[in-house]
């Protein structure tokens, strides 16, 4: 007799509840036995307990992978396997830790090779010294074993401050002079669109290659000028970044400060990073140093009227030093705020002028650590503050006739601190802020990315 329809459908009902499909899209809730005739793929496929196996499916394996995966980098992985078939291999790559789940398509080169590009959506995200697994599923649907790769970490990108050495202020001799304020160190600045010296624009940040040395110095300041040899003041010293793959930073050192003595050469301001402060002298309006474009402003001239006129300010990263006057002397030029750091700090201030008569008063630094210019018979000048670049007072005819000298300058790094190596030297001081590494240099060092 003839089998019926309905006696063909009752043995596709088994005792364990397997059944038999046919249908486009894989049955909903199946379980362990049951058929299912993939008509989108003209194939019959069985359920494992886990997933539809074309029947008589081809399992992949996955033997190694040569490449590597690398922070912030795309790179490229060479898979070696097993029945890898001939198209639409499914490249996984899982990192929990770091939220990672993603599939790439690709085309086998043959049944035992591919090649697979990493995509952003894992080396962007993806931390140094993780392990990422990966595997391979076939155009049969099965899957391989997995492969365990660790990142390595990749190029990534380095803020920086550098500011060089700030200068010397200039000395005083005799009759009606004052000596010209130090300028403040050449100020170069990437991070956070803040600006560099002089007005100039941010910078780019910095990529630093992992294994390479960075070389840091830290420019000193220079000397106040010394009336009593006499010795005329000094500018500061260039600050620097430097390696072998990347383009130097490097800033100019302060312009020293007008010498107010004897005519000739010793006299003149200096151009610098920013640039010194005129003497006063005899009733001569001096000129100033200028300042080194995008990273400082020229200091002040002095008054041209008679005796007890002020000196010029030093110039600093932000403004122009101050014009001597005839009943002041200039303020040294403004220093430039970061927040590199965590916090707010104004550097690279100019050195006050120095001024004769004691009925007004010295010209005071620029904020950021200027030194204030000498006041004739009631006060010295100052030094410009470490660390900042900042330049120096300027002295006064008789007691305190010396200049003064200008601050040491800075370099400081800020990184991920996930990129962060820990390898330096030269002692700089390391901080956190959030999920960074604040790095300042006082001195000369290295950093090995």
């Amino acid at each position: 007799m003839a089998e019926t329809s309905a006696s063909k459908l009752s043995k596709r009902i088994h005792t364990d509840g397997s059944t038999h499909y046919k249908s486009a899209t894989a049955p909903a809730n199946p379980v362990e036995g049951d058929l299912w005739y993939d008509t989108s793929a003209g194939a019959l496929k069985s359920y494992n307990g886990t997933e539809f196996l074309k029947v008589s499916a081809s399992i992949p394996t996955l033997s190694s992978i040569s490449g590597d995966i690398t922070t912030g980098a795309s790179s490229s992985l060479t898979l070696a396997g097993t029945k890898f078939l001939t198209s639409n291999l499914v490249v996984n790559f899982v990192q929990s830790s770091d939220a990672i789940d993603v599939d790439v398509t690709v085309t086998p080169t043959n049944d035992s090779a591919a090649t697979v590009t990493v995509p952003s959506s894992v080396y962007d995200n993806v931390t140094a010294g993780n392990a990422v697994t990966i595997k391979v599923t076939n155009s049969d649907g099965a899957t391989s074993n997995t492969v365990d790769k660790t990142v390595i970490q990749g190029p990534y990108s380095v803020d920086f401050l550098v500011i060089a050495g700030g200068a010397g202020g200039g000395y005083s001799l005799d009759g009606y002079q004052s000596g010209g304020g130090g300028g403040a160190g050449g100020y170069r600045a990437s991070y956070n669109n803040e600006t560099s010296g002089g007005g100039g624009s941010s910078e780019s940040s910095l990529s630093f290659t992992p294994s390479t040395v960075y070389t840091i110095t830290v420019g000193a300041g220079g000397t106040g000028g010394n009336g009593g040899s006499p010795t005329a003041s000094t500018d500061g010293s260039a600050s620097s970044i430097s390696g072998s793959d990347i383009t130097n930073i490097t800033t100019v050192g302060g312009g020293r400060g007008g010498n107010a003595g004897n005519d000739g050469p010793n006299q003149v301001a200096n151009d610098g990073g920013s640039g010194g402060g005129a003497q006063y002298y005899n009733s001569q309006q001096n000129s100033p140093g200028a300042g080194t474009a995008n990273q400082g402003f020229a200091g002040g001239t002095s008054s041209a009227n008679g005796a007890g006129n002020g000196a010029g300010g030093g110039g600093g990263a932000g403004a122009v030093g101050g014009n001597g006057g005839s009943s002041s002397a200039g303020s040294g030029g403004n220093g430039v705020a970061s927040t590199i750091t965590g916090s707010s700090v104004t550097r690279a201030g100019g050195g006050g002028a120095g001024r004769t008569e004691t009925y007004v008063t010295g010209g005071t630094g620029g904020t950021g650590g200027g030194g204030n210019g000498a006041l004739r018979d009631t006060s010295a000048s100052t030094d410009g503050t470490t660390n900042t670049g900042s330049g120096g007072g300027g002295g006064i005819l008789n007691t305190y006739l010396d200049g003064s000298n200008g601050g040491s300058g800075v370099v400081i790094l800020r990184m991920l601190a996930s990129g962060y190596s820990g390898t330096t030297t030269g002692s700089p001081t390391v901080a956190d802020d959030g999920s960074y590494k604040v790095l300042t240099f006082t001195g000369d060092g290295s950093y090995t990315a």
